[in-house]
């Protein structure tokens, strides 16, 4: 089974976002079920900084040794960070998906979009 931490919520295209934050704030990846399924990522492409994001689009690719995923957005929003480690170090998707290899933070327009996504039960009985 995979890990799937409490307090966290989810999409069902297998993003994972924490917070928002007190400045509407949420951090976004990829989840162990999802690294898992890719196998070993040798490339990440996030969108620039400052790009608005919508909920559902596509906003990059993660590539693995297998094939070439989208990134969709779970959130709609303003992208604040990028995760630039993984340029150099792509696999720390596949080794610490819910850690250092987060993906992006971005500032929502909504933060109630995040009470929509799903929460650890019901993304396990997605992936189950």
């Amino acid at each position: 089974m995979s890990n799937i931490p409490e307090g966290l919520r989810y999409s069902a295209e297998h993003e994972w976002v924490s917070g928002p934050d007190a400045d509407g704030v949420v951090r976004i990846g990829i989840t162990d079920f999802a690294q898992d399924a890719l196998g070993d990522v040798v490339y990440v492409d996030l969108p620039e900084l400052g790009a608005e994001i919508a909920a559902g689009s596509t906003v990059g690719e993660i590539e693995s040794t297998k094939s070439v995923s989208d990134l969709y957005a779970p959130v709609s929003g303003t992208v604040k960070a990028r995760n630039e480690g993984l340029e150099a170090d792509p696999a720390q998707v596949n080794t610490d998906p819910y850690g250092e290899g987060w993906l992006m933070e971005v500032t929502v327009t909504d933060a109630s979009q995040v009470d929509g996504l799903l929460d650890a039960d019901g993304y396990r009985q997605q992936v189950g």
